[in-house]
């Protein structure tokens, strides 16, 4: 049984990151050749084979969590290409990483970019040429706090109120900066899915772990957008190899607190 997980995690591995997935595999092989062996066999074998989510979606949720971490830019570099053998349009993967400048700054977004550009290179001269895919549409001609009080009152028609309530009296700019820079800038482009930023979000905060009321209200969003319960039970699994064991316990008990807060409002 354990030479058919690792058979079916190294076919996964170089399904989805090819040369490049097989090359951290092999560089371990003289240090800690048992890392190797769990990766694939685990990793690949027991995480990505399952089907709840696609391939595509999830080197997506991965390029979100490695961007927002910071701490591994050589498995970005492996995972952007994952998102790019996978189906993302380089549209998509630089959308992904833009978006990371909401929820874990600049600093990051700027590196996730350049290792972005220095795949994008890589994979040019070795003769591939990815699909650009779509850019995001002109703006609308509403101003950036009217076009992010829509844009997130798609996701939760109360947030708005709420964060009002909050922090209006308190700290008006960061409802202002929040609205305009958060939801009207970035979360109302139309060049990446709203499930898949949805899905980037909830891997994000996950991974980073500091900020539960924030994935709690990404997590009850991805809900009212249609996103199931089992695609972020999904989600929380998969943080097991990018994030650990306890940043997946901790998010799969946020998800808990929001399945059970939401069946007590429905009663």
């Amino acid at each position: 049984m354990e030479s058919q997980r690792y058979k079916r995690g190294w076919e996964k591995l170089k399904e989805i990151d090819g040369e490049a997935g097989e090359q951290v595999i092999q560089s371990l092989a003289d240090i800690s050749p048992d890392l190797g062996k769990f990766i694939v066999a685990y990793a690949f074998g027991d995480i990505y084979t399952r089907e709840t989510l696609d391939l595509k979606t999830k080197e997506i949720a991965v390029v979100a969590i490695l961007t927002a971490m910071g701490t591994a830019q050589p498995q970005l570099k492996v995972h952007i290409n994952g998102a790019l053998n996978t189906g993302s349009t380089i549209s998509e993967v630089k959308e992904v990483i833009l978006q990371m400048s909401v929820y874990s700054g600049f600093p990051s977004t700027i590196n996730g970019m350049n290792t972005l550009k220095e795949v994008l290179e890589e994979r040019q001269h070795h003769g591939i040429q990815d699909e650009i895919g779509t850019p995001p549409s002109e703006t609308d001609k509403a101003d950036r706090l009217t076009r992010g009080t829509k844009a997130l009152s798609a996701l939760d028609s109360l947030q708005v109120e709420r964060l009002k309530n909050a922090y209006a009296n308190f700290s008006p700019e960061l409802v202002q900066f929040t609205l305009e820079y958060g939801y009207g800038d970035i979360f109302s482009r139309d060049n990446l899915s709203k499930k898949n930023r949805q899905i980037a979000t909830i891997s994000a905060l996950t991974a980073m772990g500091t900020a539960k009321p924030q994935l709690k209200f990404h997590i009850q969003a991805a809900l009212n957008i249609g996103i199931t319960t089992e695609e972020i039970k999904e989600i929380m699994l998969f943080m097991t190899i990018y994030a650990g064991f306890p940043a997946a316990i901790n998010g799969t008990n946020a998800l808990k607190e929001v399945i059970t807060e939401r069946a007590g409002i429905d009663n």
